[in-house]
């Protein structure tokens, strides 16, 4: 899990709800998925010893063209089209959030389906356990690091910060994982940390907006209060 690029939309859309730097996480989302498509799959085929099922650059292929062949033709299009997009943004934004549960519900059923003898009830609760207290162990590291003083980060940034350096991709990870390892008996222990980390990232994200809110206006007026004085 460790492994995985961040996530395209959910670290942008909770930077913008928390009133943090848009622009950063857009840019960190798009140059990490890319770079992900890298340096995912060398990272897994060195973590797990060259253990995968198929080269690195067979994966690196496949890869490309399941996510970043729609990508090119989504960007594409809206050249041609772009124009009509605002006009319909209600639609779309739940026409995108619609596909982006559909493919949390079937990479679960897909997963689910295979079921492996290791993988009991109790290796659900305590893989749940520890991947939530990771999350909060990272939050916590990523804004502790972040506020420090001398990388004079604005609170803006340190929202995009928080959110992304923390945030993986189910969309592009579990494509990532089932190129390498969709044909080893140990698939679902090794895919279900990520299914768990996906969802809980934006439950926990979005507990957190108002409190990043309410932090922003606070370091705002002390700010104005020193730069006044």
């Amino acid at each position: 899990m460790s492994c995985m690029p961040p996530p395209v939309s959910s670290a942008v859309l909770l930077t913008k709800q928390a009133g943090g730097n848009e622009a950063a996480a857009v840019f960190n989302s798009a140059l990490g998925s890319l770079l992900g498509l890298l340096i995912t799959p060398a990272l897994l085929y060195l973590f797990f010893n060259g253990s995968g099922d198929v080269p690195v650059w067979s994966a690196i292929l496949q890869l490309s063209l399941t996510v970043v062949f729609p990508v090119v033709i989504g960007q594409a299009s809206r050249k041609i089209i772009g124009h009509s997009l605002p006009k319909h943004k209600k639609l779309l934004s739940v026409t995108g959030n619609f596909l982006l549960l559909l493919i949390i519900y079937t990479t679960f059923c897909d997963t689910f389906s295979n079921h492996n003898e290791a993988f009991t009830l109790s290796t659900v609760i305590i893989t749940t356990i520890i991947v939530v207290l990771l999350q909060f162990i990272l939050l916590g590291l990523a804004f502790y690091m972040s506020t420090l003083y001398f990388f004079r980060f604005t609170p803006e940034d340190i929202v995009a910060i928080l959110y992304c350096s923390t945030h993986k991709s189910l969309t592009l990870g579990f494509p990532m994982l089932k190129v390498l390892y969709s044909n080893q008996a140990q698939f679902i222990l090794i895919s279900f940390p990520l299914l768990v980390y996906h969802p809980m990232q934006i439950l926990i994200g979005s507990f957190l907006v108002p409190f990043l809110q309410k932090w922003i206006q606070n370091k705002t007026k002390f700010n104005c209060k020193l730069h006044f004085v």
